[in-house]
């Protein structure tokens, strides 16, 4: 597991408090989305389509320090859009940091080199740089060339600088378990402190809908790739539960609460997947008022084929709290890659049926 003893402490710490107190519904991690505004163009994004009135929208230093007040998650995901085209994104970090919060700040890394000097190295803060896959396929995925080799070029000077510095790879259609495992092997070479890695959740507004991974083939796929994995000391940045449920082990319903989103509109509901379910004005608001017993991929279409760490590494930490020798079993020995995969959940809304074969038509022949 990738992540520093120093980190791991204070979120257990975290979600001792929480069970203590009795909360049944806590934020993990809070998703602060100060823009959406971004300088790549990527096939699998929903979020730039938004006419420039409001890709030009900024939340403010105080809004954004406010919302991590309310929500009072252990960690922050600063994403996007592009975070670094934020000109006040330092004062944010800096007012993050000396919360006692940990920061997770999600960059294509193309502006990293220029704004390096506005951060200091921090053991509260992390760059996490965006690679789905190897070359070909990161820059593919983004559509344009030579984005992975400036983010390479970007990891290797954060890390030389002293900064932490994660991975995050999204995984679409067409990814081979042999490929997969090559890249990861590629970043432990970079020297990188863990990888997230999950399947591409098909946003309705991403402008190419066929490059997105169904469930069942996505747990295969996992499995092949943990397969591949046995003894290569990969750093992936999860839960050992999360790895296990992503294998196809673990049947485990979404937490969106779990991962709260703030962006330019407010807090979005129910998670930063669904765009067009609305906002609350307020983290108490969005606690309190948004259905939640409507999402889960057993609840909503929409959320049918989602296997995303924001909605189910919650789900799978919470799992950890419950059954310890379980979760600690699964980090010894790996997810199992063999044998029946846990059933998945009965969708309890009206599944459109398929359309019936027409009946043949009878055709005489004419002499």
């Amino acid at each position: 597991m990738g992540v520093p003893l120093r980190q791991q402490f204070t979120v257990a710490k975290y979600l001792l408090q929480q069970k203590f107190k009795g909360n049944q519904r806590y934020p993990l991690v809070l998703m602060l989305e100060p823009l959406f505004r971004c300088n790549l163009a990527c096939a699998g994004c929903g979020k730039i389509d938004y006419p420039d009135e409001i890709l030009n929208r900024r939340l403010s230093v105080e809004e954004a320090l406010q919302s991590v007040d309310e929500c009072g998650a252990p960690i922050v995901s600063i994403a996007g859009g592009e975070p670094l085209l934020h000109k006040e994104l330092p004062q944010i970090v800096e007012g993050i940091i000396a919360r006692g919060k940990y920061v997770y700040l999600c960059t294509n890394a193309l502006l990293l080199k220029k704004r390096i000097d506005d951060y200091q190295p921090s053991p509260y803060l992390t760059f996490s740089i965006h690679l789905d896959g190897n070359r070909e396929r990161h820059d593919a995925s983004v559509c344009q060339k030579g984005v992975f080799d400036r983010a390479v070029e970007a990891i290797e000077m954060a890390i030389s600088r002293g900064f932490r510095v994660t991975v995050n790879c999204t995984l679409f259609q067409g990814e081979g378990a042999e490929e997969i495992a090559g890249f990861l092997d590629h970043c432990n070479k970079l020297g990188v402190e863990g990888t997230t890695i999950a399947p591409g959740f098909s946003y309705e507004h991403a402008p190419q809908q066929d490059i997105f991974i169904k469930m069942r083939e996505s747990k295969q796929l996992f499995r092949d790739v943990f397969k591949l994995g046995r003894g290569r000391k990969w750093k992936l940045n999860h839960s050992s539960l999360y790895l296990d449920f992503l294998a196809g082990n673990q049947s485990y319903n979404c937490t969106p609460w779990g991962n709260p989103t703030r962006n330019v509109f407010g807090w979005q509901k129910p998670c930063y997947l669904l765009v067009d379910e609305g906002y609350a004005p307020s983290f108490k608001a969005l606690m309190e008022e948004t259905p939640w017993d409507k999402y889960g991929n057993n609840k909503n279409p929409k959320c049918a084929n989602c296997m995303a760490h924001c909605g189910y590494e919650a789900s799978a930490v919470e799992d950890s709290l419950k059954n310890p020798l379980k979760a600690a079993w699964v980090s010894l020995f790996g997810p199992r890659t063999t044998g029946p995969m846990a059933e998945e959940p009965v969708p309890e809304y009206e599944v459109p049926a398929a359309p019936k074969a027409r009946p043949a038509i009878p055709i005489k022949a004419v002499d």
